[in-house]
Parts: C-alpha cells; sequence; structure tokens
C-alpha cells in the first residue's frame, strides 16, 4: 500500500508539473499572436502568472523568516537555560553524593550551553530573518500596490482609450515584474554579503 501509494503521489505530482508547463506554453502563445495590444483575456493570464510569481516569493520568505526567528529564540532559550541550571546541579551534586550521574550534569550543561552560544553566533539566524521579514513587507506591500493600482505606474483605470488603457496595464505588469526582481535581487545580494564577511571574519586554520 505504501509503495502504490507513493506512485500515485509521483504521477499527481508529475501531472500537475505538466499542466503548469502547459499553462505557460498557451500563455506564451497568447502572447505572440498579440504582440501590440494584449486583449482583457491575455492581460488576466499574464497578471496571474505575475501575481503567483510574488506569492511564491513572499511564501518563500516567510518560510525563511519562521525556521530562522524560532531557531534564533529557541537557541537564546536553551543557552539561558542551561547557564541558569547549572550552579543549581552543583548545589544538588554536593547534596546526593550517592548519585554518580550528577557529577557529569555541571561539566555537559555549560560545555552544551558553550555549543549552542558558539551556534548562534556562527550562524546569523536573527539577521536572516530580519532580512527575511524586510523582503516580506516589500513584497506584499508591492504586490497591493500592483493588485489595486494606487500609485502612478500601476495605474490604468484614468484612461479613457481601451488602447491606451491595454498599453499602460502591459507596462504595469512589466514594472511590477522588475520591482519583485529588483527586491529579491537586492536580498539575495545581502544574504552574499553578510556570508562573505561571516567568511573573512571566521579565524583562519593557519
Amino acid at each position: 500500500m505504501l509503495l502504490i501509494n507513493r506512485q500515485v503521489f509521483q504521477n499527481y505530482k508529475k501531472a500537475a508539473y505538466q499542466s503548469e508547463l502547459t499553462k505557460k506554453a498557451e500563455l506564451y502563445g497568447y502572447l505572440l499572436t498579440n504582440p501590440n495590444s494584449w486583449d482583457k483575456d491575455t492581460l488576466t493570464l499574464t497578471r496571474g502568472k505575475a501575481l503567483q510569481y510574488s506569492q511564491d516569493l513572499i511564501d518563500d520568505y516567510k518560510r525563511i523568516r519562521s525556521v530562522s526567528r524560532n531557531l534564533y529564540y529557541g537557541l537564546q532559550i536553551a543557552t539561558v537555560i542551561l547557564s541558569g541550571v547549572t550552579p543549581i546541579l552543583v548545589l544538588v551534586d554536593k547534596l546526593e553524593a550517592g548519585q554518580a550521574w550528577l557529577k557529569w550534569l555541571p561539566v555537559l550543561c555549560p560545555a552544551i550551553a558553550s555549543i549552542v552560544a558558539s551556534i548562534v553566533t556562527s550562524f546569523p539566524f536573527q539577521k536572516n530573518s530580519l532580512a527575511a521579514n524586510t523582503a516580506v513587507e516589500l513584497l506584499e506591500a508591492e504586490q497591493e500596490k500592483f493588485i489595486l493600482g494606487v500609485t502612478l505606474p500601476y495605474r490604468c483605470y484614468d484612461v479613457s482609450d481601451e488602447t491606451q488603457q491595454q498599453q499602460k496595464a502591459s507596462q504595469a505588469l512589466e514594472y511590477f515584474i522588475v520591482q519583485v526582481n529588483n527586491i529579491h535581487l537586492n536580498q539575495l545580494q545581502q544574504t552574499n554579503e553578510t556570508q562573505s564577511e561571516k567568511i573573512e571574519s571566521a579565524p583562519s586554520n593557519e
């Protein structure tokens, strides 16, 4: 049954992937048949694809934000608890001299706390969380401006001519994709710079 269910799931994923590729091919075909002036159906398809692209990035950054934040706070709490419990374990060890395993706890807890603290300082969980949160805020704001058309690059409804409306709508779509890509690329650049700084500041083995 497990093998059958796995095969069914793989077939479903493959069919969904093929369907997505077909939609992308159809969208490109629509653009080829109407290169100068987009009709409403083509515009709706392209806007939907652009919004899906931005939403996928938002979901990815939300996942990074959540994982990094949980790791950072979890490790910080573990460090505080292990450091605070150590003096208590020393007293317990003196009171319960017959328990051999208690003698190791005052040694193990500071060692584990030191390892956890080193992990927190070695990996920029807090910076990743803050950077991902900034990216989410910027992407969501840009997405709302694109949907509502509240800023000048996205404002298409103040033109009476239908042809000009379609042209402005296509320009707004292009501007939206550029803005989303810029936000994403800036985030990647900041992440790479942080990793480079971490590598350069690491002690050399020589």
